[in-house]
């Protein structure tokens, strides 16, 4: 029977996520674990696949939306099932009695997907738009329009009768309490007299100019709808730019990391004049070249295999402890942020976990990471060394428990085995820690592990 295709959780600690690309066309068989559409979580780009064998009928996201999980992107039906089932389905969407509903054939489908791209290529409001708006768009641009007259304000439609229930987009009432509107004030244009967001875009507009718009008895002294806060005075010579989806992904997630997790910190000074003499050596031996950054993994690996007690992350309901020791690492692809997760770090050769790191880094530039690589662990590790940064505190990547910062090598004058003075290369780390699972006596040890293993190196290798 038709199903939709619905928006998965494609990540633990996101309400939605955007649609990068659809990988098949309205009227392409799949088949089970077929790819059928990319979406763009904070950390990478995922694969949806299918659920079941059949044929797309309908796309109802468009490339770029935002969709909230659990909403439809797409109308599947069974292999061998007529097209008509699915006009059921996209009753449901436009709120329109089946009998009433025009059903789209493939063909048509895919025309209407082009005419809202088109439409999108100069949005009133910049933001990224959900998968309501395309089942806005597609319903008022084919049903709506067989019986809707074009007029100089837009297209005009029986509303239907005021009173009872009011049938509006999730995207038009989001928008319409943005923008300070009523949503029982508004005239729809979609099916049987839906409110769309074109229905809120022009309420917006014409509030906006209210000596135009406002009937003869409206007082005076009425004040146009609210603008929402990202409609500011621009300084001279500034420029705004919109907010990437990547962006406000990770905006949306360090937010609520720094609400949530009641952060504290540790900091530390390590000697690693030893470690520096080890990396040449091995990578005088190795076919990979490893860095400062992969001893600085593997060290915290080790140190939470033997202090377990940070090898944790805080739930609701339970802290939840991890049997093997995975370390995420904090990656500046060309995409974003990401944190691959390296899995069972501390069970790695040094060039072996080399090497994995760098693969992790080629693909999160070309946005092929799976979002398998980029759930687990506790902590992470994150270097601005090479930009030069002595030390810096870290925003905690949720869910895990603890990031650990690394700042540059220096060189400083230290004191000598001998207790006389000469010269050292330090690296300063902070580490930040999630007080509810973890107390400061455990982040203490993890961290005195973490200083003997990077002091005195040859600890891992064994």
């Amino acid at each position: 029977m038709a199903t939709f295709l619905r928006m998965p959780g494609v990540s633990a600690d996101s309400d939605e996520a955007a649609l990068e690309n659809w990988l098949v066309a309205a009227g392409a068989s799949v088949k089970k674990g077929e790819a059928v559409a990319a979406v763009e979580t904070e950390k990478a780009v995922v694969d949806i696949v299918a659920e079941l064998d059949g044929v797309v009928h309908t796309l109802l996201a468009e490339v770029g939306d935002m969709v909230p999980v659990g909403d439809p992107i797409a109308i599947v039906l069974a292999v061998g099932e007529d097209p008509s089932a699915a006009a059921e389905l996209a009753a449901q969407l436009s709120g329109t009695p089946a009998s009433a509903e025009v059903v789209p054939s493939a063909p048509a489908a895919t025309a209407a997907s082009a005419s809202v791209a088109e439409d999108e290529a100069a949005p009133v409001n910049p933001e990224p738009v959900s998968a309501e708006a395309a089942q806005d768009d597609a319903s008022t641009g084919s049903t709506a329009d067989a019986s809707c007259a074009t007029g100089s304000t837009g297209r005009s439609c029986d509303p239907g009768p005021k009173g009872g229930r009011i049938f509006a987009s999730p995207l038009a009432r989001r928008l319409a309490k943005e923008y300070g509107l009523s949503i029982e004030d508004l005239d729809g244009t979609g099916p049987n007299g839906r409110i769309v967001r074109d229905d809120v875009e022009r309420a917006r507009a014409s509030a906006a100019t209210p000596a135009a718009a406002a009937p003869a008895l409206q007082p005076a002294a009425a004040q146009p709808a609210p603008t929402p806060a990202a409609d500011v005075d621009l300084p001279e010579g500034g420029e705004a730019t919109p907010h990437s989806k990547l962006r406000r992904l990770i905006a949306n997630r360090l937010q609520t990391s720094k609400r949530d997790a009641p952060h504290f910190y540790l900091e530390a000074t390590l000697r690693v004049d030893e470690l520096l003499a080890l990396r040449t050596q091995l990578n005088e031996a190795s076919e990979v070249r490893i860095s400062v950054n992969d001893l600085f993994v593997k060290a915290a690996a080790l140190a939470l295999r033997d202090v377990p007690e940070l090898n944790v992350i805080w739930t609701p309901d339970a802290v939840v402890s991890f049997a093997t020791q995975d370390v995420a690492v904090a990656v500046a692809s060309e995409r974003g942020l990401v944190t691959p997760v390296i899995a069972n770090a501390g069970a790695l050769s040094i060039g072996a976990l080399a090497a994995k790191v760098k693969d992790a880094v080629a693909r999160a530039n070309e946005g092929r990471l799976q979002q398998s690589e980029l759930q687990g662990g506790a902590i992470s590790v994150t270097n601005l060394g090479m930009f030069g940064v002595d030390a810096f505190s870290a925003i905690i990547n949720p869910p895990h428990s603890a990031i650990l910062a690394v700042g540059a090598a220096r060189k400083v004058p230290v004191v000598l085995d001998d207790d006389t003075l000469g010269v050292g290369t330090v690296v300063t780390v902070t580490l930040s820690v999630d007080h509810r699972p973890v107390d400061g006596i455990i982040a203490a040890r993890w961290l005195a592990r973490l200083r003997e293993l990077i002091e005195k190196p040859l600890g891992l290798l064994i």
